[in-house]
């Protein structure tokens, strides 16, 4: 049995952090900006570390596990 609970749930948060899909922090006219698609370097800084606390707490912290037959 597989857990692939860290597969969907990177996934999931990668697609949902990109810097620009859905909000950018900070951006680059204001500090918070939504569907800007747009990036720059402190943003992906900031979306890197949120995703990892994150990814850390579901993984670590409260042990989601999802397995397979």
């Amino acid at each position: 049995m597989a857990d692939w609970a860290p597969v969907l749930i990177g996934v999931i948060l990668f697609v949902l952090l990109q810097p620009g899909m859905l909000f950018q922090l900070p951006g680059h006219s204001r500090q918070l900006e939504f569907g800007s698609m747009k990036t720059n370097g402190k943003a992906i800084a900031v979306h890197t570390l949120i995703f990892l606390a994150i990814f850390s707490i579901l993984i670590l912290a409260v042990h989601v596990h999802i397995y397979t037959g």
